[in-house]
């Protein structure tokens, strides 16, 4: 199974939420661990991809998306 396709910039929403009760990160760093930042608190986290991905729900905008 090819690993999923992410890039810098991606907006992801994950399948739980985090305590300030957003679901929406945006990836910040990307390799075998990802950097990730939250889009309401800017708390970021660094998490193994196997487990990012296993997280992640949907991309939601993906990189270089005219805001």
């Amino acid at each position: 199974m090819a690993p999923m396709q992410f890039s810098l910039g991606d907006i992801v929403r994950m399948k739980k939420q985090h305590p300030c009760g957003n679901f929406e990160w945006e990836i910040l760093r990307v390799g075998m661990d990802f950097r990730i930042r939250c889009t309401k608190c800017g708390r970021m986290v660094m998490i193994p991809r196997t487990r990012f991905e296993k997280s992640v729900k949907a991309v939601v905008k993906p990189a270089g998306e005219n805001e």
